[in-house]
């Protein structure tokens, strides 16, 4: 599944991931490969990627929303911490 990472200042990443893992507001979940279709609004919190290589990658995030349809995830944060 493709995985892009959007603040309102730039692009944070976008590639081809295995899962995603999000602080949702009612709670943490995950995202794999043929997940059903979702929106959801995220607290502030630890957004780990596996990527398709099998790297990781670990984004602590302030909030924001997260969309996943046709395996195409776009998670909308507010501002990542440094």
């Amino acid at each position: 599944m493709n995985l892009t990472v959007l603040s309102p200042e730039k692009e944070i990443f976008t590639g081809t991931v295995k899962s995603v893992q999000v602080p949702g507001t009612d709670g943490g979940f995950e995202l794999l490969d043929g997940h059903a279709a979702i929106v959801s609004s995220l607290k502030a919190g630890t957004v780990n990627v596996v990527k398709s290589d099998g790297s990781k990658l670990s984004l602590e995030v302030t909030g924001g929303f997260v969309e996943c349809l046709n395996n195409e995830v776009s998670l909308l944060v507010a501002e990542v911490k440094e």
